[in-house]
């Protein structure tokens, strides 16, 4: 593949450890690029087509895709940048509501699953990051209405424009959310609450979260004291690897379809900011997000660029 260009999540501060010990190695797991000669036996890829994926690591070492994540024969639309903050993302979004490890809800991608559920609120909290966006427009697919998600007030028109009703400033307090909640749905429960921004507790999403419903969260541990907070409520903790036993069906489902989605404008990448001098600038990238100085954007890097 050539021309490659690998993503960094900045959905609040996640930060990733590995294991890793031999190199050199392959650090990343989104990436994006063109295809320079199909193998034997591939008949999906043209010469120059746009393929994006998503790989994974077991105990520390890089398991390539068992499938493409997706590809274009058009580039016209969308840069390398932006296609490169698509995979985890998206995957990540998906795999909150949709697969059978959390709500299971019908895969809105698919022509059964469009539209399924006009008239249930679905309330996100971190509209503006980068697995945000993706979830807004998932929700949007699924017919899920009214869309309500927490964002800081200078991104609030962002997450609008993807299909978001109402955006709630994320400094309310947990009383002033369920507040504001209860009286944009008309009091109708709320079964799926997800969580992708860092937040000091669950109350506020168990807050809103109708008994019975599920909470989804990125967050990386999700411990006893963390369920017990959740009384009679489902929690689970998402990570958007497509690879797995349990993942594959519905990964595999989503990224046979993303061509259609991204050609159609049913699916819009997220915005991105390129981090200069490749491979070096990612220690800069992080310092930035550190500091909470990335807001609403995915930091991408070149590697081809490293001087």
């Amino acid at each position: 593949m050539e021309g490659s260009v690998i993503g960094m999540s900045t959905g609040g501060k996640r930060w990733c450890r590995t294991a890793q010990k031999d190199y050199p190695a392959i650090l990343a797991v989104d990436a994006v690029g063109t295809v320079g000669k199909p193998g034997e036996g591939v008949v999906d890829f043209d010469v120059g087509s746009l393929v994006l994926f998503e790989g994974s690591f077991i105990n520390g070492r890089y398991i390539p895709p068992v499938h493409p994540s997706g590809s274009s024969r058009h580039r016209e639309d969308r840069t390398f940048d932006q296609a490169a903050s698509v995979p985890l993302g998206l995957t990540t979004a998906a795999l909150a509501r949709f697969d059978q490890g959390s709500a299971g809800l019908p895969l809105p991608w698919e022509e059964s699953g469009r539209g399924k559920f006009a008239g249930k609120p679905f309330v996100l909290f971190g509209g503006a990051t980068s697995v945000g966006q993706y979830s807004i427009q998932l929700a949007k697919l699924s017919g899920l209405s009214p869309v309500i998600v927490t964002a800081s007030p200078s991104n609030a028109s962002y997450p609008r424009s993807l299909g978001t009703t109402h955006v709630l400033d994320r400094a309310l307090t947990p009383s002033a959310l369920l507040s504001r909640i209860t009286h944009l749905t008309g009091g109708a429960p709320v079964e799926i609450v997800f969580l992708t921004a860092q937040l000091p507790s669950l109350e506020p999403p168990v807050s809103v979260l109708a008994p019975g419903g599920t909470l989804a969260t990125v967050w990386p541990v999700i411990d006893d004291a963390k369920r017990a907070a959740a009384p009679g409520r489902k929690v689970v903790r998402v990570y958007g690897g497509a690879n797995t036993e349990v993942t594959r069906r519905t990964g595999h489902s989503l990224h046979r379809r993303l061509p259609r989605l991204l050609e159609s404008g049913e699916l819009k990448p997220n915005r991105v900011e390129n981090l200069a001098d490749g491979l070096k600038g990612i220690a800069a990238g992080l310092k930035k997000m550190e500091k909470g100085e990335v807001s609403g954007v995915k930091l991408v890097v070149g590697p081809q660029e490293t001087l």
